[in-house]
C-alpha cells in the first residue's frame, strides 16, 4: 500500500475540511440549525480492516444504550462513482439509527415514524449527495481536475454488504474519512469511503504532490 508523507496527509485533511465545510453551510439551510463538519482523520485502510472499522464505530456508538443489543446492526450509505482525475467509488455511511435522526431533523417533529422511514432513501440520498459532492468538488478544485459523478444510490446492511455492493474487493485500498457532525443539539459521527484500486491511489498521491508543488511556489 502506498504511503503518504505527513506533509501529503496534512494537506488532503486540509482539502477534505473545507470540502465539509461548505457541505456543512448547505446542510445547515436544510435541518434550520447550525451544522459544523470537520475531518479528524484520515486513514488508508484494507477493505477487511475498513468493514472491522465501521462496526467497532457502530459498537461505541451504541455502548451507552440501556440495552446493548437493541441498536440497529445496520448501516445507511449513499454511493457515488467518480471519473476523472482519479477513478474512485465515494460513500457516505451512518449507522442506520443516526441517519433517521438526520432525517428527522430535515422534515421536523411532526411527521410519523412510518413516513419518515419511508422518506429515509430520498432524504439520505439528498444528503450524500452534498457531502459527496462538496468533498469531491473540493478536490478537483484544488487539483485544478475535472472529476465527474453518477447519481447517488442509496444501501442499506452489514458494513461488509455496503462495502461488497460499491466494488470493495480484497486487494482494494479505502480512503476512510471520520467526519464529526455537530449540530446544536446533536453530534454524529459518520464516515465517509473512497474506495480506490492501485492506480487511483497513485493518481491520488500524483495529483496530492503537484498541489504541493504548486503551493510551494515550484510549479
Amino acid at each position: 500500500m502506498i504511503e503518504l508523507s505527513e506533509l501529503e496527509h496534512d494537506a488532503l485533511v486540509e482539502i477534505f475540511n473545507i470540502g465539509v465545510g461548505q457541505a456543512a453551510a448547505a446542510m445547515s439551510g436544510i435541518v434550520s440549525e447550525e451544522v459544523t463538519m470537520s475531518v479528524p482523520s484520515i486513514t488508508f485502510l484494507s477493505r477487511a480492516d475498513a468493514a472491522h472499522l465501521l462496526e467497532e464505530a457502530h459498537r461505541k456508538s451504541h455502548a451507552g444504550a440501556p440495552d446493548p443489543g437493541a441498536g440497529s446492526e445496520r448501516i445507511c450509505g449513499v454511493s457515488q462513482h467518480y471519473e476523472g482525475a482519479f477513478q474512485t467509488e465515494a460513500i457516505l455511511m451512518f449507522p442506520e439509527d443516526k441517519s433517521l435522526e438526520i432525517v428527522r431533523l430535515m422534515v421536523g417533529e411532526a411527521i410519523p415514524l412510518a413516513e419518515l422511514t419511508e422518506m429515509e432513501q430520498e432524504a439520505m440520498s439528498e444528503i450524500g449527495n452534498i457531502i459527496l459532492n462538496s468533498c469531491v468538488g473540493t478536490l478537483a478544485n484544488i487539483f485544478q481536475q475535472e472529476l465527474h459523478g453518477s447519481l447517488p444510490v442509496y444501501h442499506v446492511g452489514s458494513s461488509d454488504e455496503i462495502l461488497d455492493a460499491t466494488g470493495a474487493r480484497a486487494e482494494t485500498v479505502v480512503m476512510m474519512l471520520h467526519i464529526d457532525f455537530i449540530l446544536e443539539k446533536h453530534q454524529i459521527h459518520g464516515y465517509v469511503a473512497f474506495i480506490l484500486d492501485i492506480t487511483a491511489l497513485h493518481d491520488l498521491k500524483d495529483q496530492i504532490d503537484r498541489y504541493l508543488a504548486r503551493a510551494m511556489g515550484q510549479a
